[in-house]
């Protein structure tokens, strides 16, 4: 099962080296590295935008001695993360990274229910978030979670495409 923390500022390492991971796939199709492994994740952990998916810890033995700071509460590195930033109209989604040997297991669905329950308990209406037009296996994973595709630009020279997904009130249909 796939537990979901906020990062601490030990974990800015392995939430770096998971971005690197995660997206370095994509450096050729693209041309560069992907925005996501160039971010300043020890400045987001401090602002407390990043939440670590984990595999949950099993139950706590009384004499069991505590992880070593550089891995997860379970023993193990994340298994993904989000960024999340705060706007004015919705919550961006600014970074989901699955670790590549995580991937197909339901963590990047999991984290972006995380990200709909945060958008919810901060009370935005909607999340938004962007991908890189090469990165295509994002341009059908997306809209299959109920994201629509809202624009697509050129932002610091990558051709981004924008995804919105209303979250509507807890209770609502």
């Amino acid at each position: 099962m796939t537990s979901i923390r906020p990062a601490v500022a030990t974990d800015s390492a392995a939430v770096t080296s998971l971005a690197i991971a995660a997206f370095e796939r994509y450096t050729e199709r693209i041309g560069r590295p992907a925005m996501p492994m160039t971010l300043d994740y020890a400045t987001a952990i401090a602002d407390h935008k990043v939440w670590l998916a984990e595999v949950e810890p099993p139950p706590a033995v009384a004499d069991a001695e505590p992880p070593p700071l550089a891995l997860t509460p379970a023993g193990g590195p994340p298994l993904g993360f989000v960024l999340l930033e705060e706007q004015a109209d919705a919550l961006l989604l600014d970074v989901v990274a699955v670790a590549p040997d995580a991937q197909g297991q339901g963590v990047g669905s999991t984290l972006l229910a995380f990200a709909e329950e945060q958008a919810r308990a901060r009370g935005y209406s909607r999340i938004v978030l962007y991908t890189h037009e090469k990165m295509t296996e994002n341009l059908a994973y997306y809209p299959r979670h109920g994201y629509t595709e809202t624009h697509r630009e050129e932002q610091h020279g990558h051709r981004r495409v924008h995804f919105a997904k209303p979250v509507p009130p807890t209770g609502s249909n």
